[in-house]
């Protein structure tokens, strides 16, 4: 069952970045649908959050799907590379956003393998944002999708973690972001192969 709309209109995105830890998230993309349940993610708390792109209520080109109503796909490049897929959330004008950095895939393993060029299957198909967004087929073009369409939605299949079963720690590559760069707005599942930076 899709995650509702409602689900994603919570105003406390930290809260919301660790519930999303055992949901899984699927594509379809020319008719073959990919997924699994998410593992590593990342919270930004929008304009108070030095890290987030909308800091300071940074309104730009890019930024502007940040502030549509929580339910949508934010995607973005990263160094010119790598497509990296955020979900949006809140109400309107409140410019927060959750990074997907890991995956645990369960559905369409052989078409991520052909997406990612790996000739065997190994953790990093999945394994950081930008591995993410390729081994689903995410990309710029659907930017700003609903979450509740039939390309890109997420469902809850009753898979949880406990308290013990996760860590909280500072999110990864945003130095420039002084204090707020020690939050510990990132969570993962411990032990899980696939998440990206199990020791920082």
């Amino acid at each position: 069952m899709k995650l509702p709309h409602s689900y994603y209109l919570s105003n406390d995105v930290v809260a919301l970045s660790r519930d999303l830890l055992g949901k899984y998230l699927f594509t379809k993309i020319d008719g073959v649908t990919t997924g699994g349940y998410i593992v590593e993610t990342e919270a930004y708390n929008g304009i108070v959050d030095r890290a987030s792109h909308a800091f300071g209520n940074r309104r730009t080109p890019r930024t502007i799907t940040m502030f549509e109503e929580g339910g949508r796909a934010y995607v973005y490049l990263c160094y010119g590379i790598h497509e990296m897929f955020n979900i949006v959330t809140s109400i309107a004008g409140t410019p927060h956003a959750i990074l997907i950095r890991a995956l645990h895939p369960t559905e369409g393993i052989d078409v991520m393998q052909f997406r990612r060029n790996m000739s065997i299957i190994k953790p990093t198909i999945t394994m950081g944002p930008g591995s993410v967004a390729k081994a689903l087929g995410i990309s710029r073009k659907i930017n700003s999708i609903s979450l509740l369409s039939d390309t890109l939605w997420l469902e809850e299949r009753g898979l949880s973690f406990t308290d013990e079963e996760i860590k909280a720690a500072p999110r990864v590559g945003v130095d420039y972001a002084g204090d707020d760069a020690m939050l510990p707005y990132r969570f993962y599942v411990k032990g899980d192969v696939y998440v990206s930076k199990p020791n920082k």
